[in-house]
């Protein structure tokens, strides 16, 4: 008697997961899966669908502020953008998460090649947006080569550092301490004085963890001491903001003292809850809501709770990639994973103190939360690094027996 075959049974959405990255499935996507850190993809895509409301919250804000009688801009206008930004930007950050770190490496160096010939290029051909040159393009294809050096530049300097380890001699620190040194003279003509810290900040540290002598460092800290005095005494943009955020009340204070008070203004209106969303009223008199201040936007629609919440997946983002790294045993690995956590961390610590009042306003930009093409696209490149040189073959131990 012939047995009748009986249909497969369909494979429900557990089983089609199973079969694609399970874990003895050897295909690229399904080892990649397994190597990701996926809590902290998962803590990065948090981000940024909280920045996207947060845009959502401000866009009406600055919509208001840049119509005028013959142009006027719709309430949801920047919130469209930024869900465009970030539909081009999380492919970015997954398909460079896939690569290898050789792949991963190369790609940084010679992408610090080309922005940095760009951002020389800057103050000749650049766009001047409220007062400071930092663009190049026009209408929707201008962008900012800062944003996109900067996780370049740390891949780089990373490498550079990380050949100390096998030839000590080499004079790695006085090479990448050039390659800063030019970067942020080319910073300051912009005027850019918050991005020039961000560069030399996590310069300072990978050299720390590069194993520079201690004495190196003093040295450091000594000239950087001395840089600030000399930018105090003659770079006018860092004198105007130093002393409007030290002396607030003197005369002619002007635009970066009202800043300043509008943001704190706007940071405290909700309270610890919020007004809601779209009940903020304050954010209207305070500029660039959805870019600088965006923080305080939030504060003031979903309260001081709401901003604590950020701080803190901030803070869980750095301490996660910096606890991961302590068995680390590749040099470039750790030193690139941990300057691409720092100046995530460092960015988004300057954007909050100066929401909060406690730095001179820089015009920098909160990590996946504000609006901005260039830094949406930057960020997801630079968080895509750091998911590369993060990835970790969960069948392999630390074993010093086991060959790799």
């Amino acid at each position: 008697m012939t047995e009748i075959a009986r249909p497969t049974p369909a494979k429900g959405l557990r089983g089609r997961m199973e079969e694609r990255f399970g874990r003895g499935n050897q295909g690229p996507i399904a080892i990649w899966f397994w190597e990701l850190d996926r809590v902290l993809l998962f803590l990065v895509f948090l981000l940024i669908a909280i920045g996207l409301v947060a845009v959502a919250a401000a866009s009406p804000a600055s919509a208001v502020r840049y119509s005028d009688g013959a142009h006027q801009v719709p309430a949801m206008y920047y919130f469209w953008r930024q869900a465009g930004w970030v539909a081009l930007s999380i492919p970015v950050l997954l398909v460079v998460s896939m690569l290898p770190t050789t792949v991963a490496r190369r790609l940084a160096i010679a992408g610090t090649a080309v922005f940095l010939v760009l951002l020389v290029a800057v103050p000749v051909v650049g766009v001047n947006v409220n007062g400071a040159r930092r663009w190049i393009g026009v209408g929707i294809a201008q962008f900012q080569p800062s944003e996109f050096l900067k996780p370049m530049f740390i891949v780089t300097t990373a490498w550079l550092l990380s050949l100390r380890a096998r030839d000590p001699d080499l004079p790695m620190l006085w090479i990448t301490g050039a390659l800063t040194a030019t970067i942020a003279a080319l910073l300051m003509l912009q005027p850019d004085f918050g991005q020039t810290i961000v560069f030399s900040s996590v310069w300072v540290l990978l050299l720390m963890i590069s194993g520079v002598s201690p004495k190196a460092i003093g040295a450091l800290g000594a000239a950087g001491v001395a840089g600030v005095v000399s930018a105090y005494l003659f770079y006018p943009t860092a004198r105007i903001r130093i002393d409007n955020f030290l002396f607030p009340d003197r005369e002619g204070a002007g635009t970066d003292h009202y800043q300043t008070d509008m943001a704190h203004a706007t940071l405290t209106a909700g309270g610890f809850a919020g007004t809601g969303p779209g009940g903020g009223a304050v954010k209207f008199k305070l500029p660039e809501a959805h870019t600088d201040y965006i923080y305080s936007v939030v504060g003031e629609e979903f309260g001081l709770l709401a901003c604590a919440i950020i701080a803190v997946l901030f803070l869980a983002i750095v301490v996660r990639v910096f606890v991961k790294l302590l068995d680390e045993e590749d040099a470039f690995r750790l030193l690139a994973a941990s300057g691409l956590a720092a100046q995530f961390g460092v960015q988004a610590t300057i954007n909050m103190a100066v929401n909060t009042g406690l730095a001179p306003s820089k015009g920098m930009t909160l990590p996946f939360i504000s609006y901005g093409g260039s830094s949406m696209i930057a960020l997801s490149l630079g968080m895509g690094l750091l998911l590369a040189f993060t990835r970790r073959n969960p069948y392999l131990t630390r074993s010093p027996y086991i060959v790799r």
